[in-house]
């Protein structure tokens, strides 16, 4: 597969779990999503704009937060037009961001970003459930299966 996304070229940090079978590194995730993202994943005020074509649309929180899951690093967010952030991914000297196709020809800037929280972005009630759905799928795609109902006081720990 040709690679688009920003940090593909460097893209080679090592998956830090098993649970995801084939998933070894960024460039796996990115195969392996690219299959999945879909209209529901997208953040509901982006749907419109979503299609195959342009499917790393709306995707980027969700997608960060499960590349962390497997990656480890920290998820970084780019102030955006709006007052909202583009999330993206830094692994020890690995910079990456797995939906930024989404922005075209645009170059955006990787550098002195805030520090984003799972904990901020899925008090979004609608969020936590996209991202549980790009898990699940995940799993599923790599042959684990579907997880079951993650209950409330699962979810602060996660």
């Amino acid at each position: 597969m040709a690679y688009q996304f920003y940090g593909w070229e460097h893209a080679d940090t090592m998956a830090i779990t098993g649970e995801y079978q084939g998933i070894q590194t960024p460039r796996d995730l990115y195969d392996a999503l690219a299959g999945i993202w879909c209209p529901y994943t997208c953040a509901p005020r982006l749907r419109e704009g979503w299609s195959p074509e342009n499917r790393t649309l709306g995707q980027c929180s969700i997608t960060a937060f499960l590349a962390q899951d497997i990656f480890g690093g920290k998820v970084y967010g780019i102030l955006r037009p709006g007052g909202n952030y583009h999330c993206y991914n830094v692994v020890g000297d690995c910079i990456f961001d797995l939906t930024s196709e989404q922005f075209g020809e645009e170059t955006l800037n990787y550098n002195n970003n805030p520090e984003q929280f799972r904990e901020v972005h899925f008090g979004k009630e609608e969020k936590w459930k996209r991202y549980l759905y790009l898990r699940d799928e995940l799993k599923k795609a790599c042959g684990a299966g579907q997880l079951t109902h993650v209950s409330a006081a699962d979810r602060r720990k996660e």
